[in-house]
């Protein structure tokens, strides 16, 4: 079970310290604006080109520069250009993000990405990689995903 007041330390000091559960809290706090900047991120939208699957608004100068480097597959190609970095969803806001928060985002971000390429590409397999393992910079906490079957 996850504890949201580790995740969201200001759950408790709500209602005069009788506190607030996640859903009302976004309610109080949250704006449609922002709903609609995330689910971006929560529900990512992927497109086919040229073979690759990549993330919807990636640069095909980038693509191109990652195309020219010695031997690339099509593996190398996605991984790097899909990745994204947990803690640069807010980058104005590093000072805040700690590793409790990159994993678990970056947990929830690979179960969607894992059942949105499934649902979107059901033909194809993907390998949608977070790293857990314990890092000092929250930046090194990044997702990434590319075909399996991609040479």
């Amino acid at each position: 079970m996850t504890d949201y007041a580790k995740l969201i330390p200001e759950l408790p000091d709500w209602n005069n310290g009788k506190g607030i559960d996640v859903e009302s809290w976004i309610d109080c706090t949250g704006t449609f604006q922002l709903a609609v900047g995330y689910s971006t991120l929560f529900w990512p939208r992927f497109v086919e080109f040229e073979g690759y699957v990549l993330r919807e608004g990636f640069s095909i100068e980038s693509l191109r520069g990652f195309q020219q480097q010695s031997s690339p597959s099509r593996r190398s190609v996605e991984a790097v250009i899909n990745h994204l970095h947990i803690a640069a969803i807010h980058y104005h806001d590093l000072s805040h993000c700690t590793a409790d928060h990159a994993l678990y985002l970056g947990r929830v971000l690979r179960e969607i990405y894992q059942a949105k390429l499934a649902w979107q590409f059901p033909a194809r397999r993907f390998e949608v990689v977070f790293d857990e393992s314990a890092r000092e910079d929250v930046m090194a906490y990044e997702i990434t995903f590319y075909q399996s079957d991609a040479a």
